[in-house]
Protein backbone atom coordinates (compact mmCIF):
# COMPACT_ATOMS: atom_id res chain seq x y z
CA UNK A 1 0.00 0.00 0.00
CA UNK A 2 1.23 3.67 -1.03
CA UNK A 3 1.02 6.12 1.25
CA UNK A 4 1.59 10.16 1.72
CA UNK A 5 3.02 9.92 5.77
CA UNK A 6 6.48 10.92 4.74
CA UNK A 7 5.56 13.97 3.04
CA UNK A 8 2.65 15.10 5.50
CA UNK A 9 5.21 14.57 7.99
CA UNK A 10 7.98 16.16 6.90
CA UNK A 11 5.46 19.18 5.88
CA UNK A 12 5.03 19.78 9.38
CA UNK A 13 8.09 19.56 10.42
CA UNK A 14 7.67 16.21 12.60
CA UNK A 15 10.23 13.70 13.30
CA UNK A 16 9.33 10.54 13.24
CA UNK A 17 9.30 9.91 16.93
CA UNK A 18 7.31 13.01 17.37
CA UNK A 19 4.77 11.55 15.03
CA UNK A 20 4.89 8.10 16.73
CA UNK A 21 4.02 9.69 20.06
CA UNK A 22 1.27 11.75 18.52
CA UNK A 23 -0.31 8.32 17.18
CA UNK A 24 0.48 6.30 20.43
CA UNK A 25 2.81 4.06 18.91
CA UNK A 26 6.94 3.84 18.46
CA UNK A 27 8.60 5.12 15.95
CA UNK A 28 9.51 1.69 14.35
CA UNK A 29 6.02 1.55 13.49
CA UNK A 30 6.02 5.12 11.97
CA UNK A 31 9.03 4.01 9.51
CA UNK A 32 7.79 0.82 8.88
CA UNK A 33 4.65 2.45 7.79
CA UNK A 34 6.21 4.92 5.71
CA UNK A 35 8.71 2.93 3.92
CA UNK A 36 5.67 0.23 3.38
CA UNK A 37 7.13 -2.85 4.73
CA UNK A 38 4.22 -2.76 6.96
CA UNK A 39 0.07 -1.49 6.39
CA UNK A 40 -1.49 0.55 9.39
CA UNK A 41 -4.79 -1.80 11.17
CA UNK A 42 -7.84 0.54 10.29
CA UNK A 43 -7.94 1.75 13.79
CA UNK A 44 -4.58 3.42 13.25
CA UNK A 45 -5.40 4.38 9.54
CA UNK A 46 -8.50 6.42 10.87
CA UNK A 47 -6.27 8.00 13.87
CA UNK A 48 -3.41 9.01 10.66
CA UNK A 49 -6.57 10.81 9.08
CA UNK A 50 -7.83 12.24 11.97
CA UNK A 51 -4.31 13.80 13.05
CA UNK A 52 -4.01 15.15 9.65
CA UNK A 53 -7.64 16.02 9.07
CA UNK A 54 -7.64 14.14 5.76
CA UNK A 55 -9.56 11.48 3.96
CA UNK A 56 -7.87 7.99 4.89
CA UNK A 57 -7.95 8.13 0.81
CA UNK A 58 -5.72 10.78 0.33
CA UNK A 59 -3.15 9.32 2.65
CA UNK A 60 -3.24 5.64 1.82
CA UNK A 61 -3.26 3.99 -1.77
CA UNK A 62 -4.27 0.52 -2.30
CA UNK A 63 -2.78 0.72 -6.02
Amino acid sequence: MNNRLKVLRAERDWSQAELAGRLEVSRQAVNAIETGKHDPSLPLAFKIARLFNMPIEEIFDDA
